[in-house]
């Protein structure tokens, strides 16, 4: 009963290891892995991504200026009108 969560069970052949917060560093290696890598991850996928999403915005937009073409009045149509 007085065993901590973290020591609930024992299981053999496994090893556990732990660090407390106060002796790790929040943002290790941020700026000469982290940032590089983001860039790396980013250019592999934009060429992936950014093709449907502008196709997806161009149709978007074709099928608006349709249907707003589509609410106006013909005047030919109202020519020989009294």
């Amino acid at each position: 009963m007085g065993k901590n969560f973290g020591d609930l069970a024992k299981i053999r052949h496994v090893v556990t290891y732990s660090i407390s917060p106060f002796e790790q560093r929040a943002f290790p290696n941020y700026f000469s892995k982290g940032i590089p890598n983001v860039w790396r991850r980013f250019t592999a996928s934009v060429f992936k991504v950014a093709p449907p999403m502008v196709l997806m915005y161009l149709t978007y937009t074709w099928g608006n200026h349709a249907y707003e073409e589509g609410k106006r009045k013909n005047p030919a149509d109202f020519e020989n009108d009294q």
